[in-house]
């Protein structure tokens, strides 16, 4: 048994102490901490040795790492830490870090080089004034070699403990076996698939129909290849909630029915910060929560508790942290870090700051990322590379700001003014983001880091709102290319001026909007030792290959699936178009459609249309004209019990329509099986509605991939199509009917993007 750390890793894990402080402190980006550590470099003698590879062990530990520089002729070790602002505003838990590693470092140069003593100094370089402070001590090296000993023995037990927990799971998932004995139609295909990509380190995307299993069908090859080493942890991602319970669940299901008695197998789930937050009123630090306060300190307890469990679920979790006084949500990240199957929301594994993926890179490990309901990546990567700024916000910063942030805030506001000057429309395009602009963007934000830096608590929350904002934007801005769009939106809105009443002031809104997030998913792609894209619409192929990212290597599945045509009765309605102009004739035919199937087979029903507005306007007429048939609908903003309880509706034995939005909280991840759901009704083709943000996406789109309009509009709708047809046939016993209603349902390029084994009517 052996193992290997980094210093800053082993610091990380023995020398973190004292409280949470999540307070936004100003810090040098990558780069400049870079030319901070060359400066400090260069300002040295000639015999200054810089990055200095070093390497000691203790039993069966090996401690690598790369101290900073070594003045031979002063006997100094220098730790260089770059920093903004303020050296007596750094919190003391930081400098005890620090300190810690620079000692291990001067240990294993005293090793390495036989020196009995040695001065181990922290540079502190500030990066805007350029000035160094140092600060140092002096040890035998006895004395440092004992606190690496103690350092290395507080690591080993918890290492020894870890390997105890990998060797006991891998000899389980060895003797694992699934859990129903026999896969479904199409179930093992898919399994077979994903442990092969598993194995081989490849990306997949598979396309498999809903209700075969799909969350179990690709959970269990993955930790059969764990079992083999090939992979070292599973991150399985979802877009919504409902898809985080599958996904535990499924976990359950192979601890429960499965021959091994106790499955050693961490999973955890992530959540929102604002859904695990004990004191949403408090800020997170020691001095406002509590929860913060010492959270270091408790942490190993804390750490030690939870790992005794096996479902690390948001209640779990949340037991744990309190019954230890810590943080339930900071807990769950620090737990990411030993836990085997870590469940939660793409945003964590995708998004710019994801814990995930920067926990992947900085620990290297070999991971499987299987992305459940894959076709929602498309949208949700688009909104995490997309940024905004809206005029009325900076004008809320400047009447905040302390007078030092005035000047670039006004600078802003005249490059901004000058692009509006330059719009004769509502709605524009730009090909290219004025640099102008940009420069004063990045000038405030080194204005407001100064700030920071001096006083924070100058900055106001309206202020501080707008530096992010502002952040987000030059960071893709600085990125900006054919895989985003610059546009800038004018409006009028009223407002109230002294006496003379209500008047129009102009405001504008300028966002670098991602259309394709290829670029940007590609990268965290590579990171993953394996990547397994699936849902039940992933078609047409080529679509999101181009979109997503993945590599031209893919594989690609498409699982026939055990559903019969008999299973479905697919039903075109051609009679009727529900184009927008032709919204107030469809609803008497849609009404009566609904009203003569119901009637015909009484039974539980989902209808969906395009828009809330044309939803209570079905709805209304529905009712009208049938009373005596029951109708429920969703409405906008529904939380999470308005929809359970939309959903409860749905009980076996009952009668009623539900209708619902296309594209809504009720066309995936619902499970209605039996005759709970025996039909679905879809009033609509669910294109995008055609305006200016989207025909300016579809030129983008037929710019790089020639093939807009379809990339844009045909294949998003028909995708949403078809997981809301996929509510009605879930099992292989379902039987139900679809109606499909809209004239260009019969349109060739429309039937191709239909699941094959539907028989269309």
């Amino acid at each position: 048994m052996s193992f290997v750390v980094a210093v800053r890793a082993l610091c990380e894990f023995t020398a973190k102490c004292g409280d949470l402080d999540l307070r936004f402190t100003p810090a040098p980006s990558a780069l400049e901490g870079i030319e901070g550590h060359a400066v400090v470099a260069k300002r040295r003698g000639a015999g200054y040795e810089a990055e200095i590879a070093l390497v000691g062990t203790h039993r069966e530990l090996t401690v690598r790492g790369r101290a900073d520089g070594y003045d031979a002729s002063l006997n100094r070790l220098e730790e260089v830490k770059t920093y903004r602002g303020e050296l007596d505003a750094m919190p003391g838990n930081h400098r005890a870090l620090h300190w810690a590693q620079a000692r291990l470092y001067a240990h294993l140069l005293c090793q390495a080089r036989g020196l009995e003593r040695i001065e181990v100094a922290l540079v502190y370089f500030e990066i805007g004034s350029q000035k160094e402070t140092v600060l140092s001590e002096t040890h035998d090296a006895s004395s440092l070699e004992a606190f690496f000993n103690e350092q290395c023995e507080r690591f080993m037990q918890w290492a020894a403990q870890e390997h105890a927990h990998r060797t006991a799971r891998d000899a389980a998932l060895r003797a694992l076996e699934f859990p129903h004995g026999t896969f479904r139609n199409g179930q093992r295909e898919l399994a077979v698939a994903v442990y092969r990509a598993a194995r081989d380190g490849a990306v997949l995307m598979a396309q498999a129909p809903t209700g075969i299993g799909k969350t179990l069908a690709t959970i269990f090859p993955v930790l059969k290849a764990c079992a083999e080493q090939h992979v070292d942890r599973l991150f399985f991602l979802t877009a919504k909630t409902p898809g985080r319970a599958l996904a535990l669940d499924a976990i359950d299901v192979l601890r429960s029915n499965t021959g091994v008695e106790t499955l050693p197998l961490r999973t955890l789930e992530l959540v929102a910060r604002d859904k695990a937050c004990e004191h949403p009123d408090k800020a997170c630090h020691g001095e406002s929560c509590p929860l913060a306060r010492g959270f270091y300190d408790r942490l190993p307890a804390a750490r030690g508790a939870a790992l005794t469990e096996r479902r690390l679920d948001r209640q779990t979790v949340r037991d744990v942290a309190l019954a230890h006084d810590v943080c339930p949500y900071y807990l769950a990240q620090e737990l990411a870090r030993w836990v085997d199957i870590v469940v939660g929301d793409y945003n964590y594994y995708y998004d710019a700051s994801a814990l995930l993926y920067a926990l992947t890179r900085a620990h290297e490990w070999r991971v499987a990322v299987l992305v459940d309901e894959a076709h929602n990546l498309l949208e949700r990567g688009r909104k995490m590379y997309t940024a905004s700024l809206e005029r009325p916000a900076l004008l809320g910063a400047l009447k905040v700001a302390p007078d030092s942030l005035k000047k670039p805030l006004r600078r802003l506001q005249r490059e901004w003014s000058a692009l509006d000057r330059t719009q004769e429309q509502r709605y524009t395009v730009h090909a290219e983001i004025p640099p102008k602009l940009v420069f004063a963007a990045q000038n405030l934000i080194g204005a407001v880091t100064d700030q920071l830096a001096e006083d924070a608590s100058a900055i106001d929350d309206a202020m501080r709102r707008f530096f992010f904002d502002v952040l987000h934007f030059v960071t893709l801005a600085e990125q900006f290319d054919d895989h985003s769009i610059f546009d800038s939106t004018v409006s009028n809105e009223a407002h109230t001026s002294g006496r003379s009443g209500p008047r129009a002031r102009t405001t504008s809104t300028l966002c670098v909007r991602n259309v394709v997030p290829a670029a940007f998913l590609a990268e965290r792609h590579a990171a993953a030792h394996a990547t397994v894209m699936f849902s039940g619409t992933l078609s047409p192929t080529h679509f999101y290959r181009d979109t997503l990212g993945l590599p031209d290597a893919t594989r690609v599945l498409d699982v026939e699936g055990p559903f019969r045509p008999e299973q479905l009765t697919v039903r075109v309605c051609a009679q009727v178009s529900t184009r927008w102009r032709d919204r107030e004739r469809s609803l008497a035919p849609i009404v009566e459609l609904i009203a003569k199937q119901y009637e015909t087979l009484p039974g539980n029903y989902l209808g969906f249309v395009s828009s809330f507005d044309y939803l209570e306007r079905v709805g209304a007429l529905l009712r009208a004209q049938h009373p005596g048939l029951p109708v429920w609908m969703q409405s906008p903003g529904m939380n999470e019990s308005q929809r359970d309880a939309f959903l409860a509706r749905f009980r076996s034995g009952e009668r009623g329509v539900g209708l619902a939005v296309l594209g809504g909280a009720f066309s995936e991840g619902v499970d209605l099986a039996g005759d709970r759901l025996i039909g679905v009704f879809i009033a609509t083709l669910g294109l995008p509605q055609v305006n200016d943000v989207n025909e300016q996406m579809r030129l983008a789109m037929q710019a790089k991939f020639g093939n807009g309009y379809d990339y844009a509009y045909l294949y998003p709708g028909l995708q949403k199509v078809v997981q809301a047809a996929g509510r009605v046939v879930r099992t292989e016993q379902d039987i139900g009917v679809l109606h499909l209603i809209d004239d260009r349902y019969r349109r060739p390029e429309v039937r191709r993007l239909l699941p094959r084994w539907w028989r269309v009517q």
